[in-house]
């Protein structure tokens, strides 16, 4: 899984993130973000790629490890 983080106070809604991610980013009206902040693996390069189109630099992607037990099955 890949946590998204998105500083809402600095995005400017260019849409960038939208249009180059559109499954994980939507825009609402004309300026407010819409986004999974837990998004699938299989969308790590473009997440990767909004991230760094953003002109403002809002976008935080991150890897989350699953817990241990988790992997392992045990509770």
């Amino acid at each position: 899984m890949v946590r998204v983080v998105v500083d809402l106070n600095r995005c400017q809604g260019y849409a960038q993130c939208a249009f180059l991610a559109p499954e994980i980013f939507a825009m609402h009206g004309e300026e407010a973000l819409l986004y999974d902040p837990e998004a699938d693996e299989a969308q790590r390069e473009k997440l990767a790629q909004a991230a760094a189109a953003c002109p403002v630099q809002a976008i935080l992607v991150d890897a989350v490890d699953a817990p241990a037990e988790a992997v392992s099955g045990e509770r």
